[in-house]
């Protein structure tokens, strides 16, 4: 697939080529945006551009370093098969002594968010300082092709002290190899690591961008094509991976305790509906907090009074409307701001559920105290 079939965010698109045309490349770039927006899969092609055998600002796909590169389409197969030949029951030093490197093509690595162990990841993956370290280590080899390229996905999930190691990388960039770091939030990275990477940022698609992006890679039928798109707000590969069914369900979960919240339900009621929402769900609890944000939106534009608001959320209109009408203004930036503050305590590792409960309990004591 060239960069012509890549949709969306044609000026990052464009950049690139550019430099690859010019053979001005830099030797760091960052890729920001909200996850599934395209950023991994156009850092892929990137790669397979910058090493292609017969296209110098585009990539063939049939060449041989095109093919294996390629692999990294799909990473699944590839961090399983590294946990596998780590082990399932590794300890913390073989974690740093043997780090998770998806590496199909000796010049092209993509570096995880490392979930330790197959049968029961953790519970909020990180880049780990081993592979740090290995990424400082080779980057500085000779590449076999015309150029060394590491994605580093999740940047942001890199410890402070441990991002001292990839500061180093950057004050003195080997000349042969590119770093392309992946982040939702390019604020939680070192501003000394923004400030040495040529940023760009990328926005969510089109909905009818991302239609045609299931109409290319799923059978979803229209009707199915259209929700999901809806749904995944502009990112196709939240779209792609998404069962539809199970999403409106959980929206209709998590929407359930924001009305539990408002009508100051009881304690008991409150925490069974959180402890759903943070030990039920297949989901990672990051993903539920995403969810909370898109529905609080949705109850600011309604309970405004806004013409013709485009919901996140139409398949729940109804609902939505009913609750905005029973709505305090003063309640939605509240319940922002205890998000805000629940999402800041999740990098120091809270436990998920009392967070959520402490957050329903806040927006709840104002209703019972009246």
């Amino acid at each position: 697939m060239p960069f012509s079939e890549f949709l969306g965010n044609a000026r990052v698109v464009s950049a690139l080529r550019g430099m690859l045309a010019s053979e001005r490349v830099p030797h760091a770039m960052l890729f920001a945006g909200p996850h599934g927006v395209g950023k991994f899969t156009l850092a892929r092609m990137f790669a397979q551009a910058a090493n292609c055998e017969r296209l110098r600002d585009d990539f063939c796909g049939e060449c041989s370093n095109c093919q294996r590169i390629g692999q990294l389409t799909d990473t699944a197969p590839l961090i399983e098969r590294g946990l596998a030949e780590r082990g399932e029951s590794a300890d913390a030093a073989a974690v740093e002594r043997t780090p998770l490197l998806l590496g199909p093509h000796p010049d092209v690595w993509a570096v995880v968010p490392d979930p330790i162990r197959l049968k029961n990841p953790v519970a909020r993956p990180v880049l780990h300082v081993g592979q740090l370290r290995a990424v400082q280590r080779a980057a500085y080899f000779k590449p076999e092709g015309r150029r060394r390229v590491f994605i580093l996905d999740g940047a942001e999930t890199m410890r402070r002290d441990h991002s001292n190691i990839f500061l180093k990388i950057l004050e003195e960039p080997p000349e042969t190899a590119t770093l392309i770091l992946l982040a939702t939030n390019s604020h939680a990275l070192l501003p000394t690591i923004r400030s040495r990477c040529l940023q760009f940022y990328f926005v969510p698609l089109a909905p009818a961008e991302v239609e045609q992006i299931l109409h290319r890679r799923t059978e979803l039928s229209v009707p199915q094509r259209k929700l999901a798109a809806q749904l995944a707000e502009g990112r196709a590969g939240v779209a792609l991976a998404t069962d539809v069914a199970e999403a409106v369900e959980l929206r209709r979960s998590v929407l359930k305790a924001l009305d539990a919240a408002m009508d100051a339900s009881s304690p008991a009621e409150l925490f069974a509906q959180t402890e759903r929402l943070a030990k039920g769900q297949k989901v990672p609890f990051e993903t539920i907090l995403e969810l909370f944000y898109s529905l609080l939106t949705d109850l600011l534009e309604l309970s405004a009074g806004c013409r013709d608001p485009v919901l996140r959320n139409p398949i729940l209109g109804k609902e939505l409307a009913a609750l905005s009408d029973r709505l305090d203004p003063s309640w939605v930036p509240r319940a922002v701001q205890a998000l805000d503050e629940l999402e800041g305590r999740l990098r120091r590792n809270i436990n998920r559920q009392l967070g959520l409960d402490a957050v329903v309990l806040s927006l709840a004591e104002p209703q019972l105290d009246r």
